[in-house]
Parts: structure tokens; sequence; C-alpha cells
């Protein structure tokens, strides 16, 4: 699990950031990439990445503003012709399908493939998606419009069949290997009975994910972001901007880092980068959060970050 950052700047493209979009890379778990917000050209970034546009199966939009949907539509016209044949599910706020179905059709876009809409209201808040490996949880958050943030939640993996207390116990692999694996009790050629529910290691907890699109401090925010392995979180406004930041439906670095710390977080990941902050400005951001939170990262385009297992 990798999360790429396509496009990491605030409300207009900039020389050094894109607008907002994000990729869940879900490749070795289920082969497949998710998006988070696709502002105007994130088609091009998507060229400079290793990522496929036929393996991006679903489409996870914040809120409506242009910075964060404005590349929808050239993108889902152009995986028609990159090998994209599957279906592409697209989870936002209401209004998000007419918006995508009025620019395709005006345009005479014609896609290879089906669209599925799933629409968000204000009384959205819970479960939206569940399959046997991930749910996935919205809630509606404190922006100008409708705004989303998402928790995606990696369910346990079952625990590992203990090969060196089986070769102490001088079972011979083989066939019985994979019934003890499955839980089954087996009776061995000596006489001996192993149940194999005591030959299995513990779970292997799943990671999570929080994404926080733009926003006021909220306190949906910490409900999304509890125990989390990475929050990603914007950062429009710096300490001291407080003010600012609420008149403006936006959050500080330092907000953000409060977050993370209440909730529990592993890492926060800063995102959203106004283009006022460029070189050591963009360092003292990350100074500042982290004197409330130390984990702290401000990200920029096409960084790539593992979300590793946490050790037992």
């Amino acid at each position: 699990m990798q999360i790429e950052f396509l496009g990491t700047g605030a409300g207009s493209p900039g020389k050094f950031r894109n607008v907002s979009s994000l990729a869940l890379r879900l490749l070795d778990e289920i082969n497949s990439v998710w998006l988070f917000d696709v502002g105007e050209g994130t088609q091009h970034q998507i060229l400079r990445t290793t990522i496929r546009p036929r393996k991006i199966d679903k489409i996870f939009i914040s809120h409506l503003h242009g910075d964060h949907i404005f590349g929808l539509p050239g993108l889902l016209s152009s995986r028609s012709f990159q090998g994209g044949n599957g279906p592409l599910d697209i989870y936002g706020p209401k209004g998000v399908k007419e918006y995508v179905n009025v620019s395709l059709r005006t345009s005479e876009s014609r896609l290879a493939y089906k669209l599925r809409f799933h629409e968000l209201t204000k009384q959205t808040d819970g479960l939206i998606f569940e399959d046997d490996k991930f749910s996935v949880y919205a809630a509606p958050l404190d922006h100008r419009i409708l705004s989303f943030g998402y928790r995606v939640v990696e369910h346990d993996h079952p625990g590992e069949l203990m090969v060196d207390k089986l070769a102490e116990l001088h079972i011979p692999s083989g066939p019985v290997y994979g019934k003890l694996k499955r839980g089954e009790v087996v009776t061995l050629e000596d006489g001996r009975t192993i149940d194999g529910r005591q030959m299995i290691g513990p779970a292997q907890p799943g990671r999570i994910v929080t994404i926080i699109g733009d926003t006021r401090k909220t306190a949906n925010t910490l409900k999304l972001a509890e125990n989390a392995d990475v929050l990603v979180h914007e950062s429009t406004f710096g300490k001291g901007e407080s003010k600012l930041a609420k008149n403006y439906y936006h959050s500080t670095n330092v907000q953000a880092a409060q977050i993370a710390k209440k909730a529990n977080v592993k890492k926060l990941l800063l995102n959203h980068i106004s283009a006022r902050y460029t070189g050591k400005l963009v360092y003292d951001l990350e100074k500042q959060a982290r004197t409330v939170f130390p984990n702290t990262k401000v990200v920029k385009d096409f960084d790539m970050i593992d979300v590793p297992f946490q050790k037992g």
C-alpha cells in the first residue's frame, strides 16, 4: 500500500505544485489504484508516474470546487484509449454525476466502460463501500460547499502458519500444512492429533488511511482519523492564521497536527499547500506542525509514501 501525490497545491496550478489529486496504490493488495480528487492536469501528472489509468477503478471526490474536479472529464475520456474497459466507480457529493455527464455529453465523448456513481449527501456519515479486503467510510466536513473526508480501512490479514513450531513438533511438510493452515484438526500417522487453530499466529491488523479534503477544524475529522496509520490533511494556512483559515473554511498546519495527536495517528502528511508557501516557508510549515506532532511531513508532487504494517 502506497500513497502517491499527483497534486499538492491549493486553488490553482503553480510551477512546483499541481492542484489536488492523490493515488492510493493498492497494486499488491487488489491490483488496483484509487484516486482521491482529480484536479486539472491530473492525467498529465500520471504520465510522469508508473500508474496505468486502466488500473484506476475507484475515484473519491472530496468536494466540487474546480481545483479538485476539473481534471475528471479528461481522465475519464483518456482511460477509454488506454485499455480501461472495466467499470469505474465515482464517489462524491451530490452533483458529481451531473458534472461528469454534462461534460462528456457536451464534448461528445463516449466511454468504452461503465461509470457507476455513488452520490453522497449531508446525511452521509459512515460506510460507503465494503468488499472482502477493504471498507471505506465517509463523513461531511466543514467547507463552503459540501465536502467529505474519507477513511480507508484494510481488513485484518489472517495469521500465518507457525512453521517453526511445526518443525519443533517434527511434523513433516506437505499437504498436512495446508489443512492446518485452514484450521482443520489433523491426525498424523503416528497417532498424534494436531489442532490447526493452535498453529496459526495472531492476525495482522489491517492498515488505515484517512484523507481529509478542504475543511475547517471539525469533530468529524477526529472521528475519521482515529488510530490511522496515515492522515493526509489539508494545510492551506500556517501557524497564527487560524482566523483566516476559519474565514476561508480551511485549516492551519497546527490544527492538523492537533488532530493527528488527539486521534493517535502514526504519521501526518500535510497537503493542499498555498502558493504563498515556497522554499523556506514550506520548511517552516513543517517545523511548526512538528512542535505539536513530530511525525509530520509536508508533501510535494510525486512524493511516494509507503504505508507499512505496524509491528506487533
